[in-house]
């Protein structure tokens, strides 16, 4: 089950997310295993991931986002527009602090 995230976790997360560029694409096929596969590739390689839905409705978006959220166990962050943005707190390894903002924002450690 994915944690809820505080109002402050979320907003510092959406704050990070605006850099980042979309690493998934949902095209024409929607919401395929293949999909999810990828994001869960991406999701155990970087803990915040930005996915870009192309031509589906809102709700049909939303419905997205919350099958994303149950099939990896990752927290909703953000929908805006065709834009979601997921996030999983990954292993909490010294090594891995250095790779990830995302972990040191965790910990209060700057990422170096």
């Amino acid at each position: 089950m994915p944690r809820l995230l505080t109002p402050a976790e979320r907003q510092s997360l959406k704050g990070l997310a605006h850099r980042l560029d979309p690493v998934v694409l949902i095209g024409a096929g929607g919401l395929t295993p293949a999909v999810l596969a990828e994001v869960e590739r991406a999701l155990r390689a970087h803990d915040l991931v930005k996915i870009r839905v192309m031509g589906e409705a809102r709700g049909e978006r939303e419905r997205m986002l919350e099958a994303i959220c149950a099939a990896t166990e990752a927290s909703p962050v953000q929908h805006i527009g065709k834009i979601l943005v997921v996030y999983r707190e990954g292993p909490k390894e010294e090594e891995s602090l250095r790779q990830s903002p995302t972990r040191a924002l965790r910990t209060g450690r700057r990422p170096r």
